[in-house]
């Protein structure tokens, strides 16, 4: 029977299941040997099964002497994944399958045809119509099926290799049929080359015979309006007035540059005669062999008169008849000069008129040559017909010898190989018995524990209650004790001022009854701080020193009390603390402060689950402290796990220097809840203390265990100060 009441909150006590899997541990294993023992028989009666596995590697493969550009052009699209898998769906093509079939026999097998042995199980399901009679459809359908259930064909990922696997009873049969797959694959992929060369060779005779009547009528047309229209060729690439003109080009050129030669020489002769100077140097006067006569003729005179000077007078006959025969070889030698002169004028005279010749047939030639060109354009577009058609006979001949040369099975390679051989297996592919017995043994434990555990769960025998957190149950007006409205809480320097306090507002751990509407207060005036030992900075400046990690905060007059928490909190920050505050306020009067957002999910949302531990923490929007805020959550449902909160405030003071928790106006029994330890700092914020009601605080503190006691005042109130720090 439960332990437990229906209304009441329980958890799984998994200590209670861990001992009842352990109290029957006989039992399980006992269970799980049988349930291991049975797996053993059935993985030995169910007969063994063998594989064997079969790889073609998809290559572009052609004979010896077929040509590099003829292989680059068949590896295209080889390479293709599309290709791949269309080889591979070829491979579990029906015909392929029937051919293997029929050149094994696989027929004859049992192994194909079980259906024609039949059982009793598959007799009555037919009879009671819930299966349909195998027997129905044709026997090579019943064997092509068989052979497709057994038969795996893929692609290995990242290549262009197919593997072919086959499953069977006998490790023989296993191994031949995938290596008669791979052979009858190789048979058609050749026998498709061939086929194809046939057709080609085929196709291309007739073109061929057509082709060579059209290039032998398209060049008989070139040279018949060749010979019509005068445009003989020399060289196989000019005609001949072309090349008759080019001819008269050269001749021009040259006689021009002869004509302009031959005046040259003869203005340098002109030039020579007329001015009287030695004409020795030109090249035309001692060329000629007269001149160089008379010249040797006139030095011989030269020096006989030279030589007979020196003895006879100058008036002597002797020397007059030499000087006459000087004067006389001069004159020759002038007569000779004029004549080459002459000789080289005639020469220019007869290269101008051949120049004007050859200028005479140059203009007809080039006549002519116009009228050629334009009977060209008609002699290129019939060369080009013509040309067009060789070419095109010329690849046909060629593919013609190529699809001829392959006519053989031997010179048409399939573009695949084997690469790996199925053998014949040892071991069988299935069953294998000690992973079986394994996995049954691991399975039947794992499944007795969980039914030992379920059992024990529905029996309520491992449910455990849950303790309800105790807390009082104050209502707003039992909380504001006729609080005065004329004190100001006063903030240190460096912080933002804190807003008109509210009334007290039950904490969240004391779980008080929810209002709508909140009693109007009236604004607070803000006062001077006051130095004192109560201060906000001197309780900061104690908490520094003592290093405490944890400071629960009590404001039993509700806001106000909660703002000089605040202000707390974001004086030690400014000292250069690591300081978090928790707003377990049931009026979030800490969040509106603080928080950039007041909907912020904050410690209500944690308790519920409904946000993560990191979403909860946020910035002070005035100083470097950190804040949880008070959440949206539902409080009640909120703290009903409050249980966890020691966990929350154990992870946050490994975080951070000091963490400062909020209680609002809460009692001394929800703190002890709370904190579960008594070595934490306790504040009591009153920035106006009431004597009466302070020393009935520090009474219940002492009472609860709680040894220190710190207060915190910001009021004015000097007198009531000594007696509230002698009670503490």
């Amino acid at each position: 029977m439960s332990r437990v009441a229906s209304d009441q909150d329980v958890d799984i006590d998994l200590g209670q299941l861990a001992r009842a899997v352990w109290a029957r541990r006989l039992r399980i294993l006992t269970i799980t040997a049988f349930g291991a023992a049975v797996a053993f028989a059935g993985a030995k009666i169910v007969s063994p099964q063998y594989r064997s596995e079969t790889r073609v590697l998809i290559e572009p493969r052609a004979p010896a002497f077929a040509n590099t550009q003829t292989s680059d052009a068949n590896a295209g699209p080889l390479l293709d994944e599309l290709n791949i898998a269309s080889q591979v769906q070829l491979l579990q093509s029906a015909d392929l399958i029937k051919q293997v079939i029929n050149n094994l026999k696989l027929y004859n097998l049992p192994e194909f045809d079980a259906a024609a042995n039949g059982s009793a199980l598959t007799d009555i399901l037919v009879a009671l119509h819930l299966k349909k009679n195998p027997l129905e459809n044709p026997p090579e359908e019943r064997v092509i099926d068989a052979f497709t259930q057994r038969l795996q064909v893929y692609q290995v990922p990242g290549s262009r290799v197919i593997g072919i696997t086959f499953t069977s009873k006998d490790p023989k049969l296993a191994a031949s049929i995938p290596n008669a797959m791979a052979q009858v694959y190789l048979a058609i992929q050749s026998g498709a080359k061939l086929d194809s060369n046939s057709e080609a060779t085929r196709w291309l005779e007739p073109e061929i015979d057509s082709l060579r009547q059209k290039v032998s009528e398209a060049e008989k047309k070139v040279a018949d309006y060749r010979t019509t229209h005068g445009l003989l060729q020399t060289n196989g690439t000019t005609t001949f007035t072309a090349q008759q003109l080019n001819d008269i080009s050269v001749e021009l050129t040259r006689v021009r540059t002869d004509k302009a030669n031959a005046e040259a020489r003869a203005q340098a002769v002109r030039n020579a005669l007329s001015s009287g100077e030695a004409s020795d140097t030109l090249g035309d006067i001692m060329s000629s062999q007269s001149i160089q006569r008379l010249k040797a003729t006139e030095s011989g005179l030269q020096s006989q008169i030279s030589d007979l000077q020196t003895s006879l007078l100058n008036n002597h006959p002797r020397l007059k008849s030499l000087r006459a025969q000087l004067a006389d070889i001069r004159t020759q030698i002038r007569q000779e000069t004029q004549k080459i002169l002459a000789s080289i004028e005639n020469e220019t005279k007869v290269a101008d008129l051949r120049a004007k010749e050859l200028e005479q047939q140059s203009d007809k030639l080039q006549a002519n040559s116009a009228r050629a060109g334009e009977d060209e354009v008609g002699l290129n577009a019939l060369e080009r017909e013509a040309n067009a058609q060789r070419q095109l006979l010329e690849t046909y001949l060629v593919r013609y010898r190529e699809a001829a040369s392959r006519a053989d099975r031997n010179s048409s390679p399939a573009d695949a190989r084997i690469v790996s051989k199925a053998i014949e297996q040892v071991d069988p592919y299935f069953p294998k018995v000690v992973p079986i017995v394994i996995v049954a043994a691991v399975a039947t434990l794992i499944m007795s524990a969980i039914v030992v555990m379920l059992s024990e769960l529905f029996s309520g025998r491992a449910l455990r209650p849950v303790e309800p957190l105790e807390v009082e149950s104050r209502t707003i007006e039992d909380s504001v004790e006729e609080e005065e409205q004329g004190g100001a809480a006063a903030i240190p320097a460096g912080t933002a001022p804190v807003p008109a306090a509210r009334p007290a507002k039950p904490s969240m751990l004391t779980a008080a009854v929810d209002d709508d509407e909140e009693p109007e207060v009236e604004p607070v005036e803000e006062a001077p701080a006051d130095e004192n030992e109560f201060s906000v900075s001197s309780v900061a400046s104690y908490l520094a020193d003592c290093r405490a990690p944890l400071a629960v905060s009590i404001s039993p007059t509700g806001d106000n009390g909660s703002a000089a928490t605040v202000a707390l909190a974001r004086l030690l920050a400014d000292d250069g603390r690591r300081v978090i505050l928790i707003d377990m306020t049931g009026s979030g009067y800490p969040t509106e402060l603080m928080a950039e957002n007041p909907e912020a999910p904050g410690v209500t949302d944690l308790l519920c689950g409904e946000a993560a531990f990191g979403e909860t923490i946020h910035g002070d929007r005035l100083s470097d402290a950190h804040l949880i805020p008070q959440g949206v959550s539902d409080v009640r449902r909120a703290m009903r796990g409050a249980d966890r909160l020691s966990l929350l405030l154990d992870a946050l003071s490994s975080a951070y220097d000091i963490v400062i928790v909020e209680c609002g106006a809460a009692d001394v029994a929800s703190v002890s809840r709370l904190t579960r330890s008594k070595e934490i700092e306790i504040i009591l914020s009153l920035p106006e203390i009431e004597e009466a009601a302070f020393v009935g605080l520090m009474q219940d503190f002492q009472d609860a265990g709680y040894e220190r006691v710190v207060l915190m005042s910001v009021g004015e109130e000097v007198a009531m100060r000594s007696p509230a720090r002698h009670a503490a």
